[in-house]
């Protein structure tokens, strides 16, 4: 991955990733070959700006409710396991959103998004070079 890219949906077969070939399959049938764009071997190289990439999207809305009667109890039994997980490394076991959750925690704590120090340093950097006024910060982490 040292010209980047992205893994294949599942990851490598070593950890397990075959298990994602249907899963990966069906993303690329149903934003490709469905959606009519590019799929598979057929989407322009990583970085080049020969052709149009034409990628596909796929959004779909589903009413949970209609197939699980209580699943947002039965949902939050699962975060709830998966959460209460023993971890190879002693950290918490996260589940999807929790990130996120953390860090909006921080932006409505901090009173906006903390940024690190030298992305700070860039910023005034960058506005001195061209000219512009920097942009105002305040020191609270």
């Amino acid at each position: 991955l040292d010209g980047g890219g992205l893994l294949p949906l599942g990851g490598s077969e070593l950890t397990g990733g075959y298990k994602g070939y249907c899963l990966g399959a069906l993303v690329e049938i149903i934003c490709g070959v469905l959606g009519g764009a590019q799929w598979g071997p057929h989407v322009r190289q990583w970085m080049s700006t020969a052709v149009v990439a034409n990628l596909g999207q796929c959004f779909i809305a589903i009413n949970p409710n209609e197939f699980a009667p209580n699943f947002e109890n039965r949902l939050q039994e699962f975060i709830d396991a998966m959460r209460g997980l023993k971890s190879v490394d002693n950290k918490q076991v996260l589940v999807a959103g929790d990130p996120e959750n953390e860090h909006i925690a921080l932006v409505e704590k901090y009173g906006g998004i903390p940024y690190h120090p030298n992305q700070i340093n860039y910023a005034e950097e960058l506005a001195k070079t061209l000219g512009v006024s920097a942009m105002i910060t305040k020191s609270t982490v």
